[in-house]
């Protein structure tokens, strides 16, 4: 008997997700609990396993497509078994008027260099960056001529002439007057996400930024003195760590700081999780969230950085993981910033944002010394805080780096 392969719910307030990869293809054998797909949700990428063993007789959702919750992804079956139309149930988002066959092999011509692609995936993006595909050279075997990943991976074993260029080059414009031709590069999911995000919070609250200068040389020896006992538990003590664990103590002594804007009123929020800004790269980024952040010890901070960050960057999240954050780092000093102005992560209170350290001249009981110093910039919702209410917590964050112990 055929068996439905359906939307599962991945986590809490997840109701939909977007399908951005099948594993298998019509007429493939497949293993109960084998990865079938993958699908994308809040920029999180996560196999769907197979519910049967048996033979794919039908995909219901074609790549790109966003699905809901309970909605019909595919149908497995034995080999010649027939798939009645009521199988599937009634959805609005389904492409029911494409008829699903199985993909015919990839052909290896050249395309124009100026078609447009469509919608390119994050992994097939990403492999072609990889390998230095011009993707306008690719032809494409998926659902209206997308390109899919075998088809870039059928060009790179053809050994045709690859141009090295930006990861999704898409379409030609002419800037008018000039006569120069400009590259237009498609968004990926998440690149669209981030932009929606961003977007939808400037509108929503009235962005203020405060910013202070912690000096970083009691949290410096500490970390010296304590990071190779650290890692004998398999831990890197990293900066984030003690950053984590400061923005604990202003929570914890500013409660206000961490909670959210409702037309009821202020909800403050009784757990505190710490969400934590991780660059993808090109990609874009993605907030991963320390759960119940304010019952862990520095060992178990920096654990959790390492976890998250590592697994973030591999892409094995899982979307319960992103959510359910009350307020969030961003440490753009990696990339050699010193302050910022960082955009919040709604629907919480604030966002603090950390500076490259870098070791200045500045007057220390009326002497002149050199020290690691660091810019906190802290961006705040002004209907939740004021400056003064704003500044306490800051300063609770500067003084517990600056009287680390």
């Amino acid at each position: 008997m055929a068996t439905k392969v359906l939307v599962p719910r991945l986590g809490e307030g997840v109701d939909e997700v977007t399908v951005t990869k099948w594993l298998k293809r019509v007429g493939d054998s497949v293993k109960e609990l084998e990865p079938l797909l993958e699908v994308n949700t809040d920029k999180v990428d996560t196999e769907i396993p197979a519910p049967a063993s048996g033979v794919i007789l039908k995909i219901e959702m074609q790549e790109g497509v966003v699905a809901k919750v309970g909605e019909l992804l595919a149908v497995i079956g034995a080999v010649g078994e027939s798939v009645s139309v009521s199988s599937a149930p009634v959805s609005s988002v389904k492409p029911s008027s494409v008829p699903v066959s199985a993909p015919q092999p990839a052909t290896l011509n050249l395309q124009p260099a100026n078609r447009d692609l469509g919608f390119i995936s994050p992994v097939v993006a990403k492999m072609a960056a990889e390998h230095g595909v011009n993707l306008s050279q690719v032809a494409g075997t998926g659902l209206n001529g997308r390109i899919t990943k075998n088809d870039v991976m059928n060009f790179v074993g053809s050994g045709q002439q690859r141009v090295v260029s930006s990861p999704q080059p898409q379409t030609l414009h002419v800037t008018p007057g000039t006569g120069t031709l400009d590259t237009v590069i498609k968004h990926t999911n998440i690149r669209k996400s981030i932009a929606e995000h961003m977007v939808m919070s400037k509108r929503t609250s009235p962005h203020v930024l405060t910013v202070m200068e912690a000096d970083m040389s009691r949290v410096s020896k500490h970390r010296a003195a304590n990071k190779e006992i650290f890692s004998r538990d398999g831990v890197n003590l990293t900066f984030t760590a003690y950053f984590m664990m400061a923005m604990v103590a202003g929570l914890k002594a500013y409660p206000i700081v961490n909670s959210s804007w409702s037309d009821e009123g202020v909800l403050v929020h009784k757990a505190v999780n710490l969400g934590m800004a991780t660059s993808l790269g090109e990609d874009g980024l993605i907030v991963p969230v320390i759960k119940g952040a304010d019952n862990l010890s520095l060992l178990a901070m920096a654990r959790s950085v390492n976890d998250l960050a590592t697994r973030a960057r591999g892409r094995k999240l899982q979307p319960d993981e992103v959510k359910g954050g009350t307020f969030t780092l961003t440490n753009h000093g990696i990339s050699g910033s010193l302050f910022a102005f960082p955009v919040i992560n709604q629907p919480q209170c604030g966002i603090l944002g950390v500076g490259m350290m870098q070791k200045r001249v500045i007057v220390v009981e009326d002497a002149i010394a050199i020290r690691p110093m660091v810019y906190l910039s802290f961006v705040f919702d002004h209907r939740i805080l004021d400056g003064a209410s704003a500044d306490n917590f800051l300063m609770k964050v500067k003084e517990t780096l600056e009287s680390w112990a």
